[in-house]
């Protein structure tokens, strides 16, 4: 998963697109880049680190231009060489350069083609450049000087031909503007809006509504599945459906776990969705478990708190916090490697005893992935001298991996994977284990918007929405994706850094 955002403005947004992508960093801790473009020269900066890390004064002054892109990475494949950050760039047609949410599916074909048939070289593992390099082709065959906003739409017509996946894309165009545009699936999210300067208007995309709204732009709507919006080099803005198939299927593990409470995707409100999932989840433990002892519902911050505080409303059970969180630790499950996890969890959270001691505790997560941070969870919890320790998911037992921008690992390293809800209740050590149910976590989201009648649940139900997922694909993505791949990734990344030191 990864944030992106493109601004075009009437003044230097080298600020502009640092504010955003810290707005943005939830959605990705490995790598950060910014490119704008002055006087058709383009400026980058990009590097592993967290975006207050990767960008100091000097980097900022090197990053002149009303218009530019911004990305934040996590590693979708285990990789986490600076190489893979964004955005990426080609010099023909125009200099175009790409930041990148998602994945292809197809990418390895489509790879092939580029060298075999184009005589394209693809320099790093990341789809993005890929993806970027299709574009490039696409617009290129088109052999305009001076192109009209039909002929960009013609090649995204022709990329969403040739890639297949979940993905959501901006473009930085040298001398004509903005583009971005989204799968036909609407899998990941993309939205626009603009605001009023003194000189006119000013447009802003982004992964999610609070990256605008923090800055002081005005959402417009989000990006259609299969549609393409360009602000063009005047400030005008173009839009066109570039795909006759499409269909709104956007991932629900956004409303889940990724996407920050504060935002809207698709019409929906993340928050409000959290909220109904932890009433659903009171209503099936009234059904099932009526004579409950439960004596306080405590949240795992921070993206189950809204969950946790309606659960315990409808229960009638008093919600407390009994985890302090230490704001300078990221979230772990997008931390590549196992190890690092684990190492990760006791450093993030401490418990407060006196909440814990004598009571029967029902703690409720956004989900269970690998299973090892709500065990070490539980462990704690007990430690603190809680008498019974339950646990509650607002999400669905994940049993599949996720093909579309998500690093879930493995099957074989997923918690739930071939195990019923009571032995998996046993291995991370909770007395008792609720997960909720499928229909009621998409009866949650879509709830928000009753126009979307289908959402992508793959890592619930096994069901991809694209093409060229089958047994042979998810074995391919095992081998890159499992945490054996990683370590020796990180290893290899930080053995050049000890090189070069």
């Amino acid at each position: 998963m990864c944030g992106i955002v493109g601004i075009y403005a009437n003044n230097p947004i080298n600020q502009t697109l640092y504010d955003a992508l810290t707005v943005l960093q939830h959605r990705g801790q490995d790598a950060a880049g910014i490119m704008t473009c002055h006087d058709n020269r383009f400026h980058l900066r990009k590097d592993n680190g967290l975006v207050r890390d990767v960008f100091h004064t000097r980097h900022m002054k090197s990053l002149p231009g009303n218009i530019g892109i911004g990305h934040v990475r996590y590693p979708t494949a285990g990789s986490s060489s600076s190489a893979e950050a964004q955005p990426f760039y080609v010099n023909s047609p125009y200099g175009i350069a790409l930041a990148h949410n998602g994945n292809l599916t197809n990418a390895d074909t489509i790879k092939d083609d580029l060298f075999r048939s184009e005589l394209r070289h693809i320099n790093t593992s990341s789809d993005s450049e890929i993806l970027l390099n299709v574009f490039a082709h696409e617009l290129h065959k088109l052999g305009q000087l001076d192109p009209l906003p039909e002929h960009f739409f013609t090649a995204v017509d022709k990329v969403y031909k040739r890639c297949q996946g979940g993905y959501a894309v901006i473009a930085l165009i040298n001398g004509h503007g903005l583009l971005g545009f989204r799968d036909p699936h609407g899998i990941r999210p993309l939205i626009y809006g603009r605001r009023q300067s003194d000189s006119g208007y000013e447009y802003m995309f982004a992964s999610e509504s609070v990256a605008l709204r923090a800055l002081g732009f005005e959402p417009i709507r989000d990006v259609l599945p299969g549609e393409a919006v360009l602000i063009d080099s005047e400030g005008r803005v173009h839009s066109q459906m570039c795909s006759d198939t499409s269909e709104l299927t956007p991932c629900i593990f956004e409303f889940v776990y990724f996407a920050r409470p504060d935002s809207i995707i698709d019409g929906i409100s993340v928050y409000k969705s959290r909220l109904r999932m932890g009433q659903k989840l009171a209503e099936k433990l009234k059904r099932e478990w009526g004579e409950h002892d439960i004596d306080v519902v405590m949240p795992i911050p921070d993206s189950s708190r809204p969950s946790a505080m309606e659960m315990a409303n409808v229960l009638g059970v008093n919600y407390r916090e009994g985890f302090v969180k230490n704001r300078y630790i990221g979230r772990t499950f997008i931390m590549p490697g196992q190890t690092m996890r684990k190492k990760s969890v006791k450093q993030k959270l401490n418990a407060i005893e006196l909440e814990f001691k004598g009571k029967n505790v029902m703690l409720v997560d956004d989900s269970i992935v690998r299973g090892t941070t709500c065990s070490q969870i539980i462990e704690m919890a007990r430690e603190a001298g809680a008498k019974k320790v339950y646990f509650c998911s607002a999400a669905p037992a994940v049993r599949f991996p996720n093909v579309y921008g998500i690093d879930m690992p493995v099957a074989q390293e997923l918690i739930a994977y071939g195990r019923t809800d009571e032995e998996v209740a046993s291995l991370i050590g909770a007395d008792r284990l609720i997960y909720q149910d499928l229909p009621d976590l998409i009866d949650s989201v879509q709830a928000g918007n009753t126009n979307i009648k289908t959402f992508d649940c793959s890592v619930f139900d096994g069901k991809y929405l694209t093409g060229h997922v089958d047994e042979a694909y998810l074995n391919q993505l095992a081998m890159a994706r499992n945490d054996s791949a990683k370590a020796v990734s990180n290893e290899s990344v930080l053995d050049l850094h000890n090189e070069s030191a």
